[in-house]
């Protein structure tokens, strides 16, 4: 969401190529060292559901799959809606305009999961990842960032001062508010 106001109040061209990462696989991995994966797994009960259907959107083009990922967002944490839900992910799709016979094709492919594993794993080993969301920059420096929405007058600095720190020093470990005073009124994204 922050990403979108930054779009909307400055003239920054953002590339974001986001990629899957499930928090789940990491919990259990946190909790378990079995070497159980997830997405070797048949997927009947729909835990990469969000990250099946972000590819499937993907798959339909740029344009598409930035209006899904958006209105997933807010879906989630807006409205609330369980990721698990199938009838709610596909209300989100077909909201964002994508062609759902191709979708519900995509969702199916077993493809589909060995990309999520893949992206996971190179996540986790090479840039470190637990968590969402993990801004990798081009100089190969990584950081997670728990923001919530700024202003609109404040989400284009906010932005240039946290690219700068987090893409150009890679000796900052970690910054981290007290709990609270958290911004109460706004929302997480």
């Amino acid at each position: 969401m922050w990403w979108t106001k930054v779009r909307e109040n400055t003239d920054h061209e953002l590339a974001v190529d986001l990629k899957p990462f499930s928090l789940v696989q990491v919990n259990h991995d946190n909790n378990n060292d079995d070497g159980f994966k997830f997405w070797e797994q048949d997927d009947s009960d729909n835990t990469l559901l969000e990250l099946r259907a972000g590819i499937s959107a993907q798959r339909q083009g740029q344009e598409i799959f930035d209006k899904f990922f958006i209105n997933l967002l807010r879906a989630r944490h807006e409205d609330r809606i369980d990721l698990t839900d199938a009838d709610a992910i596909n209300a989100v799709a077909e909201a964002s305009g994508v062609d759902m016979g191709r979708f519900a094709e995509d969702l199916a492919d077993p493809d589909v999961l060995r990309e999520i594993g893949e992206s996971h794993t190179e996540a986790v080993e090479v840039h470190g990842a637990f968590g969402v969301p993990l801004y990798v920059f081009p100089n190969g420096n990584s950081a997670f960032v728990k923001m919530f929405i700024p202003s609109d007058d404040e989400s284009g600095p906010i932005y240039d001062n946290l690219v700068e720190m987090m893409a150009d020093h890679k000796h900052v470990g970690e910054i981290k508010r007290p709990s609270p005073p958290w911004p109460y009124e706004g929302v997480r994204g």
